[in-house]
């Protein structure tokens, strides 16, 4: 066979369903090989937009998702995603065809060395020069990339190895086992526990990704301690579990913050330091730190850590659990009394254009508790990590690691393709939208019916509120937009437009309904964003 084909195999042979991207010159082969195959290629109209629905098509799954390009611009195109996925953790293999190995060692038209350039941005990266090593680089690519910490690993594929002849056979997928926790470590985090007056719980991305988080919810429940989860773990514990305090990580002195101000023990779970890094929350130094995951902590001088149980999470958190003893009660309720009460504060509210407060009550009211929101970065991820409650793990997906723009469509379109049965709304600004808004596109080709909300503020909503906050005026952060509802219709999609704050419920539920993509412009009212932290800091301060 050809190595083309025996790729494909090993592919196949790891349980691809999938792969996004762009066919080119320099992966001919594999295209052709491809027909023949029952791996699905689901042709994007951006490389950008490919590795984005391969990230979040990984983050849902637990799957690597898989993006291919052909080689030099194809190639960098796919960079951004890439490396969102490899800081957020996300299982993800990229492939990217390459040039002759003769025109490797000089000057040549559209190469680069590719290898090189994903190296910084991946567990792994690898160039094929021989056809024997196919189902060796394959096998390794996907362990890496789907052993946590998961990421993403890179495999560059000359058109000349493609072709070449090749007789072998995919290597045996095996799965590694989570080690167990030592029981001296478990037994030392159960004393501290034990000890600890104002314990808080910090839980982080991995206990989702490792399929801890009724685990996470039983040990807050039997310890009674409460809980606080970072933007990338909402729905880690239900929003109604009563530990629950809702998300940190506005990097400022918000409700959460006093929380740890009060804590004398923090327990961080399957935390990740990209995701919110410690000196916004331990800017001391001096509380005790458990570290709960699967790989010992990074190094940081905010992060000391005082015991690291490391292991399987669900076994340590069970084992801890019952080797130490409950806490009588917590003070921090009123932290969560606070977030609800702003939650509801603007449920009614007729202002226009609508507050973020009201569109996301609205948008919480139409989705059913499994659906899944994407949310791009922005303003609105801001008030969507901290006002939208989650019942489920991964319902709503927020990058804050790499926090890429523009992740919004295409990531919906992925978790469209894993979980069907399930509505899903792409949640982005303005700005976010439009640096993907192609694939449209490819969501109407393919047939998943998706909903886009769009804030619409005419404006980089983020950085305004960061430059107001630093020096009281904005700076060209203004642009212009394009007839969104007429934008969706040239795509055969379906288009509203929000006049008034009433009609954003009525067409949430129909957009919802319409079984097609849905674009919805929602004028946003973006002054609330300098009251937020201030509001909830205030509501707490007292206590």
């Amino acid at each position: 066979m050809k190595a083309a084909e025996l790729f494909v195999k090993c592919l196949e042979n790891e349980g691809i369903e999938a792969i996004f991207g762009i066919p080119g010159e320099e992966n001919l082969d594999v295209m052709d090989a491809l027909l023949d195959s029952p791996i699905q290629f689901i042709t994007t109209r951006h490389e950008q937009g490919a590795a984005f629905m391969a990230d979040v098509y990984g983050r849902l799954t637990g799957k690597a998702g898989v993006c291919m390009s052909t080689l030099g611009p194809g190639a960098t195109n796919l960079i951004t995603g890439v490396a969102d996925a490899n800081m957020d953790h996300a299982p993800l293999v990229a492939i990217a065809g390459q040039a002759d190995t003769h025109r490797l060692h000089k000057e040549s038209h559209q190469v680069l060395d590719l290898e090189e350039i994903f190296r910084p941005i991946t567990k792994y990266s690898s160039r094929l020069l021989a056809p024997d090593i196919i189902p060796e680089v394959i096998r390794k690519a996907f362990k890496l990339a789907q052993t946590d910490k998961t990421g993403a690993c890179f495999i560059e594929f000359p058109e000349n190895i493609a072709k070449l002849s090749i007789d072998s056979q995919p290597l045996p997928v095996k799965h590694p086992v989570m080690p167990e926790p030592p029981a001296e470590r478990v037994q030392k985090a159960a004393e501290i526990i034990s000890a600890a007056k104002q314990p808080i719980i910090l839980a982080g991305n991995g206990a989702i990704r490792t399929g801890a988080s009724r685990h996470v919810a039983n040990f807050a429940h039997r310890l009674n301690i409460p809980l606080t989860n970072t933007f990338m773990a909402k729905g880690v514990i239900p929003f109604k579990h009563p530990m629950a305090l809702g998300s940190a990580g506005l990097q400022s002195q918000d409700y959460v913050n006093f929380g740890f101000e009060k804590a004398d023990v923090i327990i961080c779970v399957g935390y990740d330091l990209v995701e919110y890094h410690p000196h916004l929350w331990h800017p001391t130094k001096d509380r005790k730190i458990i570290h709960i995951d699967t790989v010992s902590a990074e190094v940081d001088a905010y992060y000391p850590v005082t015991v690291g149980v490391i292991g399987d999470i669900r076994h340590s958190l069970d084992r801890i659990a019952a080797a130490s003893k409950p806490h009588q009660g917590h003070t921090m309720r009123p932290l969560r009394d606070a977030l609800i009460d702003e939650m509801r504060r603007h449920s009614k509210d007729r202002g226009f254009p609508i507050k973020p407060q009201k569109i996301i009550w609205d948008l919480r009211t139409a989705m059913a508790l499994e659906d899944i929101a994407i949310c791009d970065v922005g303003a609105h991820k801001m008030w969507m990590a901290r006002m939208f409650r989650c019942e489920h793990p991964n319902t709503c997906i927020i990058s804050n690691g790499f926090a890429s723009m523009g992740i919004a469509v295409p990531g919906a379109i992925a978790a469209k393709l894993a979980y069907p049965e399930r509505s899903i709304v792409a949640v982005t600004g303005d700005a976010g939208f439009m640096m993907n808004s192609q694939e449209i596109e490819t969501a109407m080709r393919l047939n998943t019916p998706i909903v886009i909300l769009i804030w619409n503020d005419s404006g980089y909503g983020l950085i305004e509120w960061k430059q107001m906050n630093s020096f009281g005026r904005k700076s060209h952060v203004d642009f212009n937009n394009p007839d969104f509802v007429q934008y969706a219709q040239s795509f055969g999609a379906k288009g509203y437009r929000i006049a008034h704050s009433d009609e954003l419920l009525t067409v949430l539920n129909q957009a919802l309904a319409d079984n097609t993509v849905s674009v919805i412009d929602c004028p946003v009212d973006y002054s609330e964003n300098l009251r937020l932290t201030e509001k909830l800091g205030e509501m707490v301060a007292p206590i």
